[in-house]
């Protein structure tokens, strides 16, 4: 049985045209209390946001970010970086090194554990925003290009070595009311819930996994035919497509800043 809290998730979709009504000052600070209110790996709230209100920016970022021009009209937008930078600050406003040395234990930089877990922080704290939103009836839609372009995206926000825009955010009220029982497929839970272990999917699995979408799709083919079909056309559409190669780039350039002892 739902609850108003699990229909709001329920009937939640990526909505990318909005209507010009802006968002109010208070519905604002209200998706923004409740991110704030995200879990938080040990309350460090490893995550900065920046609210993108130039419109020479939004529409920078339209270009920047694959080519989506809905984002230069979205009505509001939010980038969420996972942020070390805020933290390593404080720690040496405290003089740490000099600590160090009276403990006998050898100082460090931030490395990769601690970019996946501001990571996990930053991209909690969205998913909480993208929900309270929805419960707001505002409409929302997850940017992942925003890795794309590093060194544009990193000069365009005045990025320290020690973050990483893991995602943007748009929102605004839908241009048309959402068609009821219009939601996006997903898997079975069979093929991704798993108990105790994780299972590798077998052929058979595969097959039945998108046998919906590929019989609608290629009624014309066998359904293992079919599901192959779909594979093939998702890796040349996703996986070795331009913006794919060019995120995975930019993910090295991240990671290698990060990692850079050189950087600022």
């Amino acid at each position: 049985m739902l609850n108003e809290t699990l229909k709001v998730i329920e009937n939640r979709r990526s909505i990318r045209k909005y209507a010009t009504t802006p968002l109010t000052a208070e519905e604002k600070q209200a998706i923004l209390h409740a991110t704030l209110r995200a879990p938080t790996a040990g309350n460090m709230m490893l995550y900065s946001i920046i609210e993108v209100e130039d419109p020479a920016l939004k529409a920078r970022l339209a270009v920047t970010c694959d080519d989506q021009p809905f984002i230069a009209t979205a009505p509001w937008v939010l980038l969420f970086v996972a942020d070390y930078q805020r933290y390593f600050d404080f720690y040496n406003f405290s003089n740490v090194e000099s600590a160090c040395k009276e403990k006998g234990i050898t100082p460090r930089q931030p490395g990769d554990g601690d970019l996946l877990l501001a990571s996990c922080d930053a991209l909690i704290a969205a998913q909480t925003a993208v929900i309270a939103a929805e419960s707001l009836g505002i409409g929302s839609c997850y940017i992942g290009d925003i890795l794309e372009n590093a060194e544009l995206h990193r000069e365009m926000f005045n990025l320290p070595r020690y973050t990483l825009p893991i995602t943007l955010l748009v929102f605004g009220r839908p241009f048309v009311v959402k068609e009821e029982n219009r939601l996006t497929s997903r898997f079975d839970p069979q093929y991704v819930v798993f108990k105790d272990k994780y299972r590798r999917l077998s052929s058979e699995d595969f097959v039945k996994m998108v046998e919906p979408t590929a019989a609608h799709a290629y009624p014309q083919l066998s359904l293992e035919e079919a599901a192959k079909t779909l594979a093939r056309n998702n890796y040349f559409r996703k996986f070795v497509a331009d913006f794919s190669i060019e995120m995975n780039r930019s993910s090295r350039e991240w990671i290698d800043a990060w990692n850079n002892s050189s950087a600022k």
